[in-house]
């Protein structure tokens, strides 16, 4: 373990050692300080289960989310002249959601390089978004640390502008429920209303059929193997009904 004002580290084997290396290759960066990194891999679960203490990486994580999201805005800001405020938020939201985070993890290989608990790891938390997403966050604050700003925006500008250009040429993967709110608000002055209406299957394995209610029609309902999911699914319906070709590219 090694303790910094960052934080208490957990300890850095040979092996591990390696893998650290590995993933500082994959990325293309270099860290001065490994435990920082070796810190930002590690999740809560890990640290509650191990048995000399060590922290998690939730405050790099905190920091992270600022310095990602600074990154990005400029980015949008310097390179989009002609695009506005509203623009800026539409992409924004998308490149740093967990969404694109957590793809871009995976291409990192974060989900082999974390530092989970075991019933945490019994549950695929490896596999999990929202982790992976926040991992990549914990980096990206480590890295501003260990590197400064400069370093951190070379790194994230290089991880995050494809992912702009993705939604810039329309073919990304779209929030149809965030998109069907801000047509709802905007027309109807109004919110849509998800239902679940049941709920089919065993039950660790779920499907979750959700229908939405936009002004007064009622679309759907539509599958999702989550909450989430089905609501995205029967947003898409609804959106493609009251909008369809209407929709700006």
């Amino acid at each position: 373990m090694k303790t910094s004002l960052y934080g208490k580290a957990p300890l850095i084997s040979i092996e591990r050692k390696k893998e650290l290396s590995l993933f500082q290759k994959l990325a293309s960066i270099k860290f001065k300080d490994a435990s920082l990194l070796n810190l930002a891999f590690c999740h809560r679960s890990y640290a509650n289960e191990s048995p000399v203490e060590v922290d998690n990486n939730e405050r790099l994580e905190f920091l992270g989310d600022s310095v990602l999201g600074l990154v990005v805005s400029n980015w949008l800001f310097t390179h989009l002249p002609d695009m506005d405020e509203g623009d800026f938020s539409r992409i924004k939201s998308f490149v740093v959601s967990e969404e694109s985070l957590a793809e871009i993890a995976r291409k990192l290989r974060v989900d082999n390089f974390i530092l989970i608990g075991k019933g945490e790891e019994f549950s695929g938390g490896r596999t999990k978004k929202a982790l992976l997403a926040d991992c990549m966050e914990a980096i990206f604050g480590a890295y501003y640390i260990d590197s400064g700003f400069k370093a951190s925006v070379e790194l994230i500008e290089h991880l995050l502008v494809p992912a702009i250009e993705t939604v810039l040429a329309n073919k990304h993967r779209k929030d149809y429920k965030t998109m069907l709110q801000e047509y709802a608000q905007k027309r109807y002055k109004s919110y849509p209303r998800y239902e679940v209406v049941k709920k089919t299957g065993p039950e660790h394995n779920n499907t979750f059929w959700v229908k939405v209610s936009v002004h007064k029609s009622s679309y759907g309902p539509a599958e999702g193997s989550n909450k989430k999911e089905g609501e995205q699914a029967v947003a898409k319906i609804a959106w493609e009904a009251l909008v369809g070709d209407k929709e700006q590219s």
